[in-house]
């Protein structure tokens, strides 16, 4: 297929990409490169424009015809997103408006986008199904949610098809270290966890040691982002298949504390760090984790990297390569 990818020049952009070009598409990647870069994508062609630009969206779509959009350029950072909310429902929300008005005239079929559990808000149960009530609690799940709506609605009212992907805690880096999350102000544990161990920061923070959990720190699923990449390729081909539009979790149900990650990050770099316990953030649920009955049984979809380890060290890996890289230039 001609497949568009927006923000593909990004973290989890950038392995999707990767990994469509090995299933055969073929890609065009149309980011703005506020967080990614130039060097990340690995296949296809890079178009350089904005979401908020719907002349650039109007020149994008004439000169391809698309068959499927793949949108992941979004603002993530969830106490950012409290501060500056307006910018989340700029980027997020109002971007994707002009992404599916695009997708509408010129006619584009399939179109899976890249969701959040952030959605959920926080639930009462700890194991997460697609089914629950959406009850955000932040501007960033807010903006993720109104998305997932209108494309739901435009879907209904047209002949799109679409699979919402909601992305549980995503980690690592592509194996051959190709690939990884290069994000400058990362607030994702594991990579913050591995900065320390690499001395790219002092040190860290444990925010909240008196949870309802095993050892008293919040519990999160992590996914390796080459398996959270194979179910977007694969979303694709369950939908030129004739599947149906689905809203999937993306996760591996099970999860792992705060402490258990910082522990592992640890022993496989071999460096004790410092870690400075302190007090909860607000909007942190105990422990979230992501039902994927649904997910395994629409898409076929099978982990190759389910092992906190595997994460740890892939991540590890690209951290030191990046070091490397931020040097030479």
């Amino acid at each position: 297929m001609k497949v568009l990818v927006t923000g593909g020049a990004g973290y989890i952009g950038s392995h999707v990409v990767r990994q469509l070009a090995q299933a055969g598409h073929d890609i065009v990647v149309f980011d703005n490169l506020s967080t990614g870069y130039e060097w990340a994508v690995t296949a296809g062609e890079l178009v350089v424009g904005d979401l908020a630009s719907e002349q650039a969206l109007e020149d994008l779509f004439s000169a391809y015809s698309f068959d499927a959009v793949l949108h992941f350029a979004a603002s993530i950072v969830v106490p950012e997103s409290v501060t500056h909310p307006l910018k989340y429902y700029s980027n997020n929300t109002r971007n994707t408006l002009n992404l599916l008005n695009a997708v509408e005239r010129y006619g584009v079929r399939y179109m899976v986008f890249s969701s959040t559990a952030a959605v959920y808000g926080m639930p009462e149960q700890t194991v997460l199904t697609e089914d629950l009530p959406l009850a955000p609690i932040n501007p960033y799940g807010a903006s993720k949610m109104m998305s997932e709506r209108m494309l739901m609605d435009q879907a209904a009212a047209s002949s799109l098809e679409y699979v919402i992907l909601r992305y549980f805690n995503v980690a690592g880096a592509n194996p051959e270290g190709l690939l990884g999350q290069a994000t400058p102000e990362a607030t994702h544990l594991i990579k913050v966890a591995c900065e320390c161990a690499t001395g790219q920061r002092s040190g860290m923070n444990i925010f909240g040691t008196d949870y309802d959990t095993r050892d008293g720190t919040c519990i999160r699923d992590y996914i390796h982002v080459e398996d959270l990449a194979k179910a977007h390729v694969m979303a694709l081909d369950y939908m030129a298949q004739g599947g149906k539009s689905q809203v999937l979790n993306c996760g591996y149900g099970r999860g792992f504390t705060v402490r258990e990650v910082i522990d592992v990050v640890k022993e496989l770099s071999g460096v004790d760090f410092a870690v400075e316990e302190t007090g909860r953030r607000a909007g942190d649920p105990a422990a979230l984790m992501a039902d994927n009955q649904r997910t395994t049984e629409t898409l076929g979809w099978k982990p190759d990297y389910d092992d906190l380890g595997t994460i740890v060290q892939t991540a590890l890996d690209w951290e030191k390569k990046w070091l490397r890289l931020k040097k030479e230039h």
